[in-house]
């Protein structure tokens, strides 16, 4: 996607890096000094094996976790500078979180899951139910509202995550492993979503270890040993 080169990056990374336990005989250096330019309406594949730091990546993207050293500007913000609060409304209100396993409530219908977000910023249960319509018709599943997560497949209880993720209308789609529980073509309908959403300017972030997963994305980097490198395209197979 062609990008204005005045615009402020959606998420950037300057010599990020992670140690856990410093110091000690358990030190873990997870990241080094990563650098990192992602814009509004990118979809940027992340890839890697297990240990190659990409969850602990994810995690400093995603506010979950602190960097050791460097800075991390999410939208523009500093996250260095917030304190828990103010870091809790920026995940809130700046990243949309979907994972490999759905983490639907299973008591709550489709509509209900979509809308919870909503109760913890306080917006009334009309609008909630509003709002959670809307998301739901957006990822095709206008017509499920009243259905259970057991009522639901994989891919539509995927879709209904998504829906969830995007209720606070966030700039930032971060995607851990979010076709690991479908089969090939659920999971293909669901980076064809993806795509879409791109489409409509969402930026998109996917974690995978599946070099055919991350082939969908527009920019693919692959984490090796703590270190975060873009690759061509046309590379990315040999490395998976």
């Amino acid at each position: 996607m062609s990008q204005d080169p005045t615009a402020v990056p959606v998420i950037e990374t300057r010599g990020l890096g992670k140690v856990y336990s410093p110091g000690s005989e358990a030190e873990v250096v997870a990241l080094k000094a990563v650098d990192l330019k992602i814009h509004r309406g990118d979809f940027v594949a992340i890839m890697g094996p297990s240990g190659s730091g990409k969850s602990t990546l994810m995690n400093l993207i995603g506010c979950l976790d602190k960097p050791s050293a460097g800075v991390y500007e999410c939208d523009g913000i500093d996250v260095a500078t917030l304190d828990a609060e103010e870091l809790a409304i920026l995940r809130r209100d700046k990243i949309g979180f979907v994972f490999q396993g759905f983490n639907l409530l299973p008591r709550m219908s489709a509509l209900d899951n979509v809308a919870m977000p909503l109760g913890y910023a306080q917006v009334p249960p009309v609008e909630r139910k509003r709002r959670a319509q809307e998301a739901l018709a957006s990822v095709g599943l206008g017509e499920r509202s009243s259905h259970r997560p057991s009522e639901l497949s994989g891919g539509q209880q995927q879709r209904v995550a998504i829906a969830r993720a995007l209720i606070n209308k966030p700039p930032i789609l971060l995607a851990d492993e979010p076709t690991g529980a479908l089969d090939s073509k659920t999971g293909e309908e669901i980076l064809a979503l993806f795509k879409r959403l791109r489409d409509d300017d969402h930026t998109v972030i996917l974690i995978t270890h599946d070099a055919e997963v991350a082939a969908h994305a527009d920019r693919i980097f692959v984490m090796r040993d703590g270190e975060l490198h873009e690759e061509p395209h046309a590379h990315v197979e040999q490395h998976a």
